[in-house]
């Protein structure tokens, strides 16, 4: 009987336990090998980064650019709003004099016998629609009739600043919506490039960007924009502004690059071409595509310091001349203002604004 008798159940022997363990360790190992090969990113060498970093970066200025001028158009809505209401204010104040004054003939009326109907007319909650009866009108007299009116016309007036408040009101937040999705759009471009870079050593990083021999190059000829930067010097500037605006960019050498920033420590590349005209005398809209129509079109043959000098076929750069064949400007988060010369990026044009 004991022949046939039925083997007990047994658990996993440790070798078995230990196989089955290396199979399932090895199974998730090798699905966790192809996870990762999926979303892994190839190598890319210094120059692909470069290539691809640039590419981000011109589309983040011409994103910024864009940014630039929304944030013009709300800051401008942000002030007519603002004047609406602080028009509107002052004429509310002028109508409760006005009714105040009518409330006090009112009350010599009524203790006189009775509230005359013009006055009735001044003081209702709504005015026009007392207004609309004829008879009411004949009722009055002139001088009565004269105040009646100007409540009128100042409630209407009210009324449609108001109403002209509402729209601005709707354009501004508009325009933050729009503001807010542009940013985003520049962010995601800057991190990507960020992420980019940081894949290379410091000195790949270096050679990549270009920083670090431009600006100490750069900054011998701060003193003095006319100094000559190779054997030839450079034509002087077109006139005294020009020249101030070329001294202030040249102090603002090495001065970080950042998206939106019009100075005075910081700059993105229309913002530095509006500081150093502003601190020359001159006024310039905030974006490229603006500037280059802020002054006359010159060549590139005609070029002297001082000409902003644009780049892009969508006229998303711009830089300073200084003479040379040499701009300063802005470049991007990478680079801090500097001097590069003009051929480095595709020229689209050139204006002199002074």
């Amino acid at each position: 009987m004991a022949a046939h008798r039925k083997p007990p159940q047994r658990s996993l022997s440790s070798h078995t336990a230990r196989t089955a363990a290396t199979l399932a360790l090895a199974g998730a190992a090798t699905a966790t090998g192809f996870d990762g090969t999926a979303h892994a990113e190839p190598q890319l060498t210094p120059a692909q980064v470069k290539a691809k970093v640039d590419t981000l970066y011109q589309e983040a200025e011409a994103a910024t650019e864009k940014y630039n001028g929304t944030k013009e158009k709300a800051d401008t809505a942000q002030r007519r709003l603002s004047g609406f209401q602080d028009e509107a204010a002052r004429r509310q104040e002028k109508l409760n004099s006005a009714r105040d004054a009518l409330g006090s003939v009112a009350a010599a009326q009524y203790r006189d016998g009775g509230i005359d109907p013009a006055w009735q007319l001044a003081l209702s909650s709504d005015p026009d629609r007392y207004l609309d009866g004829a008879a009411l009108a004949e009722r009055v007299g002139d001088r009565q009739a004269a105040a009646v009116s100007r409540v009128r016309r100042q409630l209407r007036e009210i009324e449609q600043l108001r109403g002209a408040a509402r729209i601005e009101l709707k354009t501004l937040r508009s325009r933050q919506a729009e503001l807010r999705r542009q940013k985003k759009t520049v962010t995601g471009k800057l991190d990507e490039a960020r992420r980019l870079l940081a894949r290379l050593t410091p000195r790949q990083r270096t050679e990549v960007t270009g920083a670090g021999s431009t600006v100490t190059r750069a900054s011998r000829s701060a003193a003095d924009p006319r100094e000559p930067l190779g054997q030839a010097g450079p034509a002087p500037a077109s006139t005294g502004r020009a020249a101030a605006a070329v001294a202030y960019a040249y102090s603002k050498l090495g001065s970080p690059y950042v998206w939106g920033a019009t100075g005075p420590n910081a700059f993105d590349c229309s913002g530095l071409a509006q500081a150093a005209y502003r601190a020359a005398g001159i006024s310039l809209p905030r974006t490229t595509y603006a500037q280059i129509n802020a002054g006359r079109r010159v060549s590139r043959t005609e070029l002297r310091p001082g000409d902003l000098v644009f780049f892009y076929s969508g006229i998303s750069h711009v830089g300073i001349y200084v003479g040379n064949g040499q701009m300063i400007h802005a470049p991007n988060p990478s680079a801090p203002v500097r001097l590069a010369p003009i051929d480095q990026m595709p020229f689209a044009g050139a204006t002199r604004v002074a």
